[in-house]
């Protein structure tokens, strides 16, 4: 199963305090520990929501919104993608993770879809264009 496993943000992330050496050498390694077992598929870390835009839809309207954004609990500071067999072991890899943050923190975990969670709305139509798309990704 795939997860997105994701660092929330805190008010030391929002403002743009940067990690310590000693963090970053932390999480470094911790990464390479994912790869080496065949978890981690890719993740970074985000810069403050400061940097960052919304875009809003309603119907065929779009309103832009520059950052920042507020309730700092809602916004993400990094993610990761990984593969593990099942939620007891993506848990199981996070409560080995360094403390991302220099203060409390948490990380979220959360299961991706797959093409076969949408059931009967998967058509050879329906699933053309997302196959294409992971082509086209796999070749860059």
């Amino acid at each position: 199963m795939r997860v997105m496993v994701i660092v929330k943000a805190t008010a030391d992330s929002e403002a743009g305090l940067m990690p310590s050496s000693e963090l970053l050498e932390a999480m470094g390694k911790f990464n390479e520990e994912l790869a080496n077992a065949g978890i981690m598929l890719s993740g970074d870390g985000l810069k403050p929501s400061s940097n960052g835009k919304r875009v809003a839809f309603d119907g065929p309207g779009r309103i832009v919104m520059d950052g920042p954004f507020a309730e700092t609990k809602e916004l993400i500071a990094g993610y990761w993608l990984w593969e593990v067999k099942d939620m007891e072991e993506a848990v199981a890899w996070v409560k080995r993770c360094p403390n991302p943050m220099p203060g409390p923190s948490e990380i979220e975990i959360r299961p991706l879809y797959e093409m076969a969670d949408f059931g009967d709305a998967v058509t050879p139509e329906a699933v053309a264009p997302h196959d294409r798309a992971r082509e086209a990704i796999a070749k860059r």
